[in-house]
């Protein structure tokens, strides 16, 4: 079996050591990095890693920027972000800077251990398990799961884990509403009752990517106060 690599970028010293040793002992491979800079500069090299926890507060760049720079630059290695802060603001800004999962400091060792777990399952599921799977169509738009790639018109798209996990829940449920209660729930781990746009905004994303007039949708349809179809074609 392949080792599953994953890098701690966290400054508290005492707490960055906690956690390399926990999940050294949960049989992963562990990086630890103490700079935002720094993680930037090692997640353009290979070895690729197969998931990054990120503290907010970085000396160099923050968690916020790090996620950012590196969505920009193409990289959706899935992030888990560790922050002190924990309003309800703080969590969507962080989803919103590309983060896919978010935990608030203090934890409890096993709450973080099964958040892990969690990101690194819930990118086995977008991907369909294990088992390969041939490149899906929508429209002119091939959905690569497999890749987290859209390809149309000579053009690829790469998803993040979250934007693949809303697609493929919709693609799993064609011609039913799904509201946003469900995703923030199924793809963000979040409170159904969650105040955001960061589902429209993915939404709105995901658009781009497989309708021809994104401003005149035909596939993924807004079911006004109750929230978005998904019509094959």
């Amino acid at each position: 079996m392949a080792e599953t690599r994953l890098l701690v970028v966290e400054d508290e010293e005492h707490l960055a050591r906690g956690i390399r040793f926990n999940l050294e002992l949960d049989g992963y491979t562990v990086e630890v990095l103490a700079d935002g800079k720094q993680a930037l500069g090692r997640l353009a090299e290979p070895p690729q890693c197969d998931l990054v926890i990120l503290d907010v507060m970085l000396p160099g760049l923050d968690g916020f920027a790090v996620a950012r720079k590196l969505r920009a630059a193409g990289n959706f290695v899935p992030i888990l972000m560790l922050t002190a802060k924990s309003l309800p603001e703080d969590v969507v800004n962080g989803l919103e800077a590309g983060a896919d999962d978010y935990l608030a400091k203090p934890f409890e060792l096993e709450v973080f251990l099964a958040r892990v777990r969690g990101l690194l399952r819930r990118r086995d599921w977008t991907r369909n398990g294990s088992s390969r799977e041939a490149p899906l169509r929508l429209g002119p738009a091939e959905i690569d799961f497999e890749a987290f790639e859209i390809r149309r018109d000579g053009v690829v798209h790469r998803l993040t884990l979250l934007e693949a996990a809303l697609l493929r829940l919709l693609l799993q449920n064609p011609g039913r509403v799904v509201g946003k209660g469900e995703i923030l729930e199924k793809v963000w781990n979040l409170a159904a009752d969650t105040e955001t746009r960061a589902v429209d905004n993915f939404i709105v994303r995901l658009r781009r990517y497989v309708e021809d007039d994104p401003k005149e949708p035909k596939r993924i349809l807004t079911v006004r106060g109750a929230g978005w179809k998904l019509v094959p074609d």
